[in-house]
């Protein structure tokens, strides 16, 4: 395995899933007054799961900067 791939892997798992568990926790339980169990920590995990993916690995590929340099050279 490649240093580049497992990096990758590992700002998946820290940035986009534990932090977007943490701050919908944090928004379920200022906006609700839900009791925060093992239950809903796996909801939350399970919606917080394809965002991480989506974010880190889709979104986090796409060079920006080339893009704006070509729309906006014209």
């Amino acid at each position: 395995m490649n240093y580049k791939r497992l990096e990758l892997i590992f700002e998946l798992f820290v940035f986009g899933v534990v932090f977007g568990v943490i701050e919908d926790l944090i928004a379920i339980k200022l906006t609700t007054n839900a009791m925060i169990d093992f239950k809903v920590i796996f909801i939350v995990f399970l919606v917080a799961l394809p965002f991480a993916v989506i974010g880190e690995i889709i979104v986090d590929n796409v060079d920006f900067i080339k893009i704006f340099q070509k729309l906006f050279k014209k």
